[in-house]
């Protein structure tokens, strides 16, 4: 797959076997590893890297200078678009919504110490009409802005994620189910697309982080129809003919809000892996795959993968 991209994590995430945790998890666990994306080495890493280096190379192209995108104040998007900015020389504008934090920490300070310009709004309807409006302020400046969508769930943002499924290919791991999280639904889209694309028949589980299944399904499948007329193929070669497989059975009382279950999975992976989940995406995404483990979903010679999609920095928010 060719796509222009900006590079900015100069190696590939490494695979990791879960031995520990799958004898923690007792018998009739299925072989467990997992990509730590969290280790890609730029701006703390994360899924969100995958995605900016295609969204930049999209930005340059349309001759931008500056990018303006959204999130909530502990974005991890945020985060990185903000350091992407920083590496490029390109000024970033970011609408989060939330109260602006008396002492920023976690990503919120990283946004800062990375040189965005921070807006905060109070809901999140009340992010894309800032950005409108900063997209003109900054033209009326003389600029020329690059609107992100939200989490760079994009085709352009997918198709980069895309490629990471290729490093599977490349590793010769031909896993049998994919467990992620998924919130903007991009990051998803671009793993079933990615298989599809490097030849890897593995399921992919998202689960939520916070919207409903019906709501993340209709989001994943618009992305990989878009993905495919952006690549000039049938729907169906990139799986946008069936349904996508969601499980929002472990956002508890909302984004962002641990559970008993997310807290157990984040405490169990650190203390059999020394490996950190972050609170708001991939404890939520390791309690689904765990529950699934306990109720036999899986056979013991099945081969899974947690994709560790970053959002470290969450942690010490």
């Amino acid at each position: 797959m060719t796509l222009p991209a900006v590079p900015l994590a100069a190696a590939a995430s490494p695979v990791q076997p879960l031995a520990r945790l799958a004898a923690a998890l007792g018998p009739g666990c299925p072989r467990l590893f997992v990509k730590r994306d969290d280790l890609l080495p730029f701006a703390l890493g994360g899924n969100k890297v995958r995605k900016m280096e295609a969204v930049l190379a999209e930005a340059r192209a349309a001759g931008a200078d500056a990018l303006i995108t959204c999130g909530g104040v502990q974005s991890n998007h945020a985060r990185v678009t903000a350091a992407a900015g920083a590496v490029t020389g390109l000024h970033v504008d970011l609408v989060l919504n939330g109260a602006e934090p008396a002492t920023p920490t976690g990503n919120a300070r990283l946004d800062r110490l990375f040189g965005a310009t921070v807006h905060y709004v109070a809901d999140r309807s009340d992010r894309e009409p800032a950005m409108a409006r900063l997209a003109d302020e900054r033209r009326r400046e003389g600029r020329r802005p690059f609107v992100v969508p939200l989490g760079a769930s994009t085709p352009t943002g997918a198709l980069g994620m895309a490629r990471g499924a290729g490093e599977l290919a490349t590793a010769g791991l031909r896993p049998t189910a994919i467990v992620v999280a998924t919130s903007s639904g991009g990051t998803q889209a671009g793993l079933i697309a990615g298989c599809a694309l490097f030849g890897l028949d593995a399921g992919v589980l998202g689960v939520s982080a916070d919207d409903p299944a019906p709501v993340l399904a209709r989001t994943v499948s618009d992305l990989l129809a878009r993905m495919a007329d952006r690549l000039g193929a049938r729907p169906d070669t990139l799986g946008a003919d069936r349904a996508p497989d969601i499980d929002d059975g472990f956002v508890g009382a909302g984004y962002g809000v641990p559970t008993p279950a997310s807290v157990e999975a984040q405490t169990i992976v650190a203390r059999t892996e020394g490996i950190v989940l972050d609170p708001v995406y991939t404890a939520k995404a390791m309690a689904g795959l765990i529950a699934r483990i306990r109720a036999g979903a899986f056979r013991p010679e099945d081969v899974v993968l947690f994709w560790h999609t970053g959002g470290t920095p969450g942690y010490f928010a």
